[in-house]
């Protein structure tokens, strides 16, 4: 009995062995052809785009690989469709339409292999959860370009108005628009809108119009109150008006439109409130409430 159960013993510790050495060779040739691959790839200048996050940085190589030797083939109306949305979104600093839909590649197999995990671990689950998790991971990417949007909308709508005073004061001390959108970004806190002003101050410098160049950037940021901002100036520049006079309409304008969001939030605030409170906060209060009654009643017998 005791040698036909060391022999079953054996028989599992030689399988359990085979299966670890298995997956650790078969880990060992993945690490080994993800690094020939990446080897391939031409190295990405990043000088002028921002850092990656550590989320990125840990799955960046499978994005190089994918958008090196995959998205680069894809149609040219297609990239040229997504590069616009990463621009809207303010992404084009992080990564190119190329890398997007590398990124986009990778949160799919991630979101079935999620799934696949899961059903093998609930042994028992349904299939259908495969295909939810791997839509999931197919849209994540596209939500996280929503959040992004919504963040950047918020950072320039609330830095807005101070560069127009910079600006404003730049232009009444006798400055033009280049020199004083200069000493707006020297001087003004770090923002989104900064970035755009520099690329303004870039076309400006390169020759371009001022009326195309604060086009362009109402166009990559695709924001109502910039829109209007750019309108009225190149309706100055048009009808020779005072540039100081309608940036400083413009910068009290979008102070006061600040004001009216930041008083519109203040009143939404409580009915946002209803939710947590019904949620988290009564079912917590009536049970502190009605235990000791539970208690006596229970006591007396009542119950």
């Amino acid at each position: 009995m005791n040698e036909k159960m060391n022999a079953i013993i054996n028989d599992h510790s030689i399988l359990f062995d085979g299966a670890v050495g298995s997956t650790g060779l078969a880990v060992f040739f993945f690490i080994l052809t993800v690094y020939f691959l990446n080897s391939l790839v031409q190295e990405e200048d990043r000088t002028y785009m921002d850092p990656l996050p550590l989320s990125l940085r840990l799955i960046w190589p499978f994005i190089q690989i994918i958008s090196y030797f995959f998205s680069s083939r894809l149609p040219y109306e297609l990239m040229e469709k997504i590069e616009k949305k990463l621009q809207h979104t303010g992404v084009s600093y992080l990564l190119n339409a190329d890398q997007f839909v590398a990124l986009r590649i990778i949160s799919t197999i991630g979101g079935t292999l999620f799934g696949l995990i899961l059903v093998n671990a609930l042994k028992g689950g349904q299939p259908i959860w495969v295909l939810f998790a791997m839509i999931v991971g197919f849209v994540l990417p596209d939500i996280w370009l929503s959040d992004n949007r919504k963040r950047r909308e918020t950072a320039v709508m609330k830095a807005m108005p101070v560069y127009l005073d910079f600006i404003t004061m730049a232009v009444e001390a006798g400055l033009n628009l280049q020199g004083a959108l200069g000493q707006a970004m020297e001087k003004a806190p770090k923002s989104p809108l900064r970035n755009e002003f520099g690329i303004v101050l870039r076309d400006l410098r390169a020759g371009l119009p001022r009326s195309e160049a604060l086009r362009r950037m109402a166009d990559r940021l695709d924001i109502k109150e910039v829109t209007s901002f750019v309108s009225a100036m190149i309706q100055a520049e048009k009808m020779g008006s005072s540039m100081a006079a309608v940036l400083r309409v413009q910068a009290d304008q979008r102070r006061n439109e600040r004001f009216q969001r930041a008083e519109k939030q203040a009143m939404e605030a409580p009915i946002k409130l209803v939710g947590p409170l019904i949620i988290f906060i009564f079912p917590v209060t009536f049970i502190v409430l009605g235990f000791p009654i539970v208690m006596k009643f229970t006591s007396q017998g009542m119950l």
